[in-house]
């Protein structure tokens, strides 16, 4: 299978490259395949790249290269004096995109933006379920079905946000992927036709770029969208090779068959830099990596049993092996360049005997355990199985039997949010806002339990904490109220947090106009290369 995944992968890009002399075609060399193409579906950023960053538009964007928000669809808005009503402007004569599937008939208006929110909020919309096994976590793990009270047409230009209370980083929210907007005009289309699994499959938006054809974990092809409301973009074609080998993205880029790839391994990066061909680009990431124990089963619903587990680690023998110098170990859930970031707080120690002699006090003897470990390259994890094989070893010196398990990327996903996961789980986050609730709240949350919250656990304390933090616009008290949410965070241990990562971006030197992004994002608007 993986032998025929290869073959279509190199036949397409062999096919997209031989169009290269008649039009102006980026072959980034992607680490994984989405995981369908309906942005409000996923939390992974591989689908983010594919979906939201190419073939959508959101109300308003980040800035490329930074979290300061920029109009979008909306030209612009303005926020009540009790901070409870968000009314915005919508861009005028905004197209749809014409693809073989689906010609718009209409123009992008306030219909949209309802559309794309109330699918998300209300579970009796008949597009809340409409892919099996789908649904819109995102959205629910930060609270949105709580937060909005309304989304109201003013007219057909004009579009009101109510909530139910002041909602400090609502505004960035909106600027997320999950709040890509969608064509309400296509929906109707496919539910009338009965073909509403089409929308996760042929996705149709108003962004830079309009989606071809996907041969599934082979090539995404796309061309630049003639009638993007911000400019036709300067190259004609981007074309998405899936290879999940870190190594082989290397390999093909030295040899000139891709542009750009991300997430290179260490142990690369210092010969890539020496190649005259490329440019390296790299920046301290606003990630995190962490094990994230299952709370809601025995003996991981004992803090003290986790925080034994913490301490047979080596997080700096992962950190070396793994990242060779280019990560930190980390301590807290938030990285070191986020504001409000408590450096205070103390780290569980690597102690092998005191591991023993909590475990034992605890009254857990001969533990078997699974440790599943991811099967893409992450940038918070650029290897999760030598990450786990490293951990397993660490753990059987104090008498824990530990299996390493993993999954397809979209399952393991998928099945990691389980309320009844066995196992502690090797995944990460890299912020999609700036704001440390995104962190926080959304990985660590009540309302993310079975969902972004792999822990499965909640704190009301903690949760009190948020939501305090997330209902004042107050820098200063926001600030206190995480950080003392993460000595709350540190003395219950739901995660063993390992680390904080540089990223590097490794691409042609004809490739320019590309920006790293804080939020993880690969974003090809503004990209141009030279012939």
């Amino acid at each position: 299978m993986k032998k025929i995944s290869v073959m279509l992968a190199a036949t397409a890009l062999i096919s997209v490259m031989a169009t290269s002399a008649w039009s102006k075609t980026l072959v980034y060399c992607s680490e994984g395949s989405p995981e369908g193409f309906d942005p409000s579906l996923y939390t992974a950023g591989t689908t983010f790249d594919a979906s939201s960053r190419t073939v959508y538009s959101r109300l308003v964007e980040f800035k490329h290269g930074g979290t300061e928000i920029e109009p979008g669809l909306a030209d612009s808005w303005s926020v009540s004096d009790d901070g409870k009503e968000y009314t915005f402007k919508l861009h005028p004569g905004v197209k749809f995109q014409t693809t073989d599937f689906f010609t718009p008939s209409r123009d992008f208006n306030a219909d949209d933006v309802i559309f794309s929110f109330e699918r998300q909020l209300k579970a009796d919309n008949p597009w809340n379920k409409y892919v099996e096994g789908g649904s819109y976590e995102y959205a629910a793990g930060m609270g949105f079905p709580d937060l909005i009270k309304s989304v109201e047409k003013v007219d057909d230009l004009t579009v009101k946000f109510t909530l139910n209370h002041p909602e400090a980083p609502f505004l960035a929210d909106l600027a997320m992927d999950f709040a890509s907007i969608i064509s309400k005009e296509y929906a109707d289309k496919l539910a009338a036709d009965g073909k509403m699994a089409q929308m996760n499959q042929q996705p149709l938006g108003t962004g830079p770029f309009t989606f071809v054809a996907y041969q599934p974990d082979a090539v995404i092809r796309y061309k630049a969208n003639e009638t993007y409301f911000k400019g036709k973009e300067k190259i004609d074609d981007l074309v998405f090779a899936i290879t999940s080998d870190a190594a082989v993205r290397a390999q093909k880029l030295k040899a000139g068959e891709c542009h750009l790839i991300p997430y290179p391994n260490a142990a690369d990066v210092a010969e890539l830099k020496k190649d005259g061909n490329l440019v390296v680009q790299e920046q301290a990431g606003l990630n995190v990596s962490y094990l994230a124990y299952n709370t809601l089963i025995a003996p991981f619903d004992k803090a003290e049993v986790r925080k034994a587990l913490n301490m047979a680690i080596n997080k700096q023998a992962i950190v070396d092996a793994v990242f060779q110098g280019a990560a930190a170990v980390a301590k807290n859930p938030i990285p070191p360049t986020m504001w409000s970031y408590n450096d205070a707080v103390v780290d569980d120690k690597y102690d092998p005997e005191a591991s023993k002699k909590m475990l034992a006090d605890a009254g857990v003897k001969g533990l078997k355990m699974k440790i599943w470990a991811m099967p893409v390259s992450r940038p918070y994890m650029l290897n999760a199985r030598r990450a786990a094989e490293l951990m397993q070893a660490d753990l059987a010196k104090v008498g824990v039997e530990a299996e390493i398990v993993t999954h397809e990327w979209a399952e393991y996903l998928k099945l990691s949010s389980d309320k009844k996961r066995d196992g502690a789980v090797i995944l990460g986050w890299t912020g999609d806002n700036g704001d440390p609730d995104n962190f926080m709240d959304t990985l660590l949350g009540c309302d993310a339990v079975g969902g972004n919250n792999r822990a499965q656990w909640c704190n009301k304390e903690f949760d009190d904490l948020m939501t305090k933090a997330k209902e004042t616009a107050d820098v200063a008290e926001r600030t206190k109220a995480y950080e003392q949410a993460q000595l709350i965070f540190k003395k219950e241990a739901p995660w063993n947090t390992l680390d904080h990562s540089l990223v590097f971006v490794p691409m042609s030197k004809k490739v320019s106009g590309f920006f790293m992004d804080p939020l993880g994002i690969h974003r090809f608007d503004g990209v141009d290369i030279s012939e």
